[in-house]
């Protein structure tokens, strides 16, 4: 119970309308006034004026606004939580449903960024190279076949984190070509990579519909160059033992039907090779130049005794930092259900989304995560069957503060009012304070991070909000006036 200080008069106490509230977080005053027409958000005002301000405390301020949060017409039926730590003191200085696993959506990608980051260092890069088999005579025609060689970049000619574009490899490679004198290519283009194994993909229980009755692919479960615009075409009402089911993949121009429904939600099919487009887009640039391509594009398996190949020119991706920064800033799905699939090929040699989860949740595991209320479905939060703990998210964040890679992900990370997906949050009050991942579903609206107090205090706290009434707007002022009172701990 907060005490009243002397110098507050019995009509100022009648005029604040505080009640006693008990909620999970600590018993503190708490405001009736609630005037749901104070903007056009309908945001409640548990503080009504300056006096009330100058006699509370900031952790009371929290606290109040979290018990009023509990009756507020968007927030009452929803199911959330909330904590804010001290990873100085390591206590938990407000919470409510801190125990609760709710769905994280894209604050999920804190977990996959960090792994990879962890597992591979901010320093690597993915390869993708040119070389070539056979011999070059005299006239420049090549006796013997161009390879590809990737290594599962994730951002290949996306432009994404600094990548080139598909047009600057290409030219890359075709000056390449030119210093090694080829002219001519009597052979085939061989894509080549270890990482793309002949796998078989499971679409998820849970499908993700947008609109126009498709269901599209969860990004990263395809093994093309740019799987976010893979999408598979099904009927709305969900799959049926006597209906066709099949996967468009924009670059190789070709229907992939599935070979077996399971009769539970779920369907597999064999995926596309990759990197077609890269290679295709070679084969005809070439074609264009002159030089001409007696062969075709054909995928291969890494060999186990490759024939002979000399190097022709390598491409190399941007840092992992880098695409961990650009990750994070746009909550971009694709890359990181790539790092997903990355660690669990340096893992475990399979570059499955299993292997890539088996691989996160062990990291966990050994890094103390709170495993109690997690399921980790996959890399980029979008399945609802993904939860965690507001707590876990919060010791989570804390125990990275001692990582030698802390700062590059720190950086990664939105910040209030100024950049990626906090740029329109925060824009007044936390203006660069709060540097955070956001998340968004359908109904789901989750924020997790960092908060740099007015004091210089670094606090971690994590907000999930599930099933709420209203607009995600609505949501999102609430989140804000939650996390304002804590700026001045």
């Amino acid at each position: 119970m907060v005490n009243y200080r002397k110098y507050i008069s019995s009509v100022a106490v009648l005029a604040s309308g505080f009640f006693l509230a008990q909620s999970t977080v600590s018993t503190v005053l708490y405001s009736q006034a609630y005037d749901n027409q104070r903007s056009t958000l309908n945001l409640p005002s548990p503080i009504t004026s300056v006096a009330e301000k100058t006699i509370l405390s900031a952790k009371e301020l929290v606290d109040i606004n979290v018990n009023t949060m509990m009756t507020d017409p968007v927030l009452k039926n929803a199911s959330w939580g909330f904590v804010v730590y001290d990873p100085k003191t390591k206590k938990v200085i407000s919470s409510y449903n801190e125990n609760t696993p709710l769905v994280p959506a894209s604050t999920t990608k804190l977990l996959t960024t960090e792994t990879a980051l962890n597992i591979l260092g901010e320093n690597y890069r993915w390869m993708t190279q040119l070389e070539y088999s056979g011999t070059i005579d005299e006239n420049g025609i090549l006796n013997g076949n161009l390879y590809l060689v990737g290594s599962g970049d994730p951002s290949l000619g996306t432009n994404k984190a600094g990548a080139w574009s598909y047009r600057d490899i290409i030219s890359d490679f075709m000056s390449g070509l030119s210093r090694e004198g080829i002219k001519k290519v009597n052979g085939d283009i061989i894509i080549q990579t270890a990482l793309f194994k002949g796998n078989i993909a499971v679409l998820p229980e849970n499908v993700v519909w947008l609109e126009n009755n498709n269901y599209y692919l969860p990004v990263g479960t395809t093994r093309e160059i740019n799987p976010a615009n893979e999408k598979l075409i099904v009927k709305k009402s969900g799959f049926a033992s006597d209906k066709k089911y099949f996967y468009v993949s924009p670059y190789v121009k070709q229907m992939v039907y599935a070979e077996k429904y399971d009769g539970d939600g779920s369907l597999t099919t064999k995926l596309p090779d990759a990197p077609a487009y890269l290679a295709n887009t070679l084969r005809t640039t070439l074609v264009k130049s002159g030089i001409g391509v007696s062969g075709k594009v054909t995928p291969k398996m890494t060999d186990a005794a490759p024939e002979s190949r000399k190097l022709v020119a390598a491409y190399k991706s941007p840092t992992l930092g880098d695409i961990v920064f650009y990750t994070n800033q746009h909550s971009d799905n694709s890359l990181a259900e790539a790092l997903l699939k990355t660690v669990g090929f340096q893992k475990m040699g399979d570059q499955t989304s299993e292997s890539g989860r088996m691989v996160v949740t062990n990291h966990l595991k050994d890094e103390s995560f709170d495993m109690i209320g997690l399921n980790y479905m996959d890399g980029s939060g979008l399945s609802r069957s993904n939860n965690v703990t507001p707590i876990s998210q919060v010791k989570f964040l804390t125990s990275l503060m001692d990582e030698k890679y802390y700062k590059t992900y720190f950086t990664s990370l939105p910040v209030g009012g100024q950049s990626g997906t906090l740029k329109r949050m925060f824009i007044g009050t936390g203006n660069g304070q709060v540097f955070a991942k956001t998340g968004t579903l359908n109904k789901v609206k989750t924020l997790a991070g960092y908060l740099k107090t007015n004091s210089g205090k670094t606090l971690v706290f994590s907000l999930m909000v599930n099933n709420y009434s209203g607009s995600v707007d609505m949501v999102k002022k609430r989140m804000e006036k939650i996390l304002e009172p804590a700026l001045d701990l």
